[in-house]
């Protein structure tokens, strides 16, 4: 069993809000995460409840979700386990790894980087979809009916990390949803700086890691819902919602979009709709 260091734990709506600390092999260096265990998943009559994962966006870490979205009561009326990885390796020592917020540490991309001397330790897309599910069915009363029950979600960096490891990984996610994704990353500023830095110069190779890009060229998930502020500073530069949901239009891939009035970028928005993402992946994990 891999060992695990519990850094906190907090009883909360019943249940416990905990965070955690392990040895990752595939990233060769500790990686933090929070667990959030509904009433449900504890005690002598504690029963397996299924696994949603949420992915923050840029500057973030395990405790900001936890922290700031109130998902918690919602949880554990649903019987949901709420995951939050780290959005990033820490303390690497790789020089320039703090120089910019939107790139290095707190800026993993939820990919696995190919370039010097990021390869070394940013491989969060095989932390996530490999080795943390192992650490959680080790670790967490988590339900394991033909697989780990895992849906995904996140929040603008976040949010296209949920979307790409669900295209990239079919069956490995039984749900989907996204916050103010990072939808077009190829095309945007802060999508470009990534994967010229961790994937090269190569544009051929980031199609692979844009959820626009993914689609078109045939790649499936369950139905999406994705929320979107339109108040939201960064929509028109860097999120480009507009062009994923003509891609799954052409593509056939369910989408809903919801677009919200005089909503900006931050967990106030967050907060606004998480209920609505919890209810819909509850009810695609049973």
């Amino acid at each position: 069993m891999t060992p695990l260091d519990v850094l906190a734990e907090h009883a909360c709506f019943g249940g416990v809000q905990g965070f955690y600390r392990h040895a990752s092999q595939a990233i060769g260096l500790p990686m933090r995460f929070g667990v959030y265990r509904p009433p449900q998943a504890l005690g002598p009559q504690a029963q397996p409840r299924p696994v949603l994962v949420y992915l923050a966006g840029l500057t973030c870490n395990e405790e900001t979700f936890a922290f700031k979205a109130g998902a918690q009561r919602v949880a554990a009326e649903l019987g949901l386990i709420l995951v939050t990885p780290d959005t990033s390796p820490r303390d690497t020592g790789v020089p320039g790894a703090d120089a910019a917020w939107d790139f290095g540490h707190g800026a993993g991309f939820y990919l696995d980087a190919t370039q010097a001397p990021w390869a070394a330790h940013w491989r969060m897309e095989t932390w996530l979809t490999e080795e943390l599910p192992a650490v959680l069915a080790q670790h967490f009363a988590v339900q394991q009916r033909n697989g780990l029950q895992m849906g995904v979600f996140g929040h603008s960096m976040g949010g296209h990390g949920a979307l790409t490891l669900a295209l990239r990984h079919p069956g490995l996610f039984r749900s989907v949803s996204a916050l103010a994704p990072i939808a077009a990353p190829m095309d945007c500023p802060w999508g470009v700086k990534a994967f010229s830095g961790y994937l090269g110069d190569d544009r051929s190779t980031w199609a692979a890691h844009d959820a626009t890009a993914l689609v078109t060229a045939g790649a499936r998930c369950p139905p999406l819902l994705i929320d979107q502020g339109e108040a939201d500073r960064f929509l028109a530069e860097q999120l480009h919602p507009h062009r994923l949901e003509a891609a799954c239009r052409a593509a056939g891939q369910p989408l809903t979009l919801r677009r919200h009035a005089g909503y900006d970028h931050g967990y106030f928005f967050i907060a606004s709709v998480v209920e609505d993402h919890l209810r819909h992946h509850a009810a695609a994990l049973g």
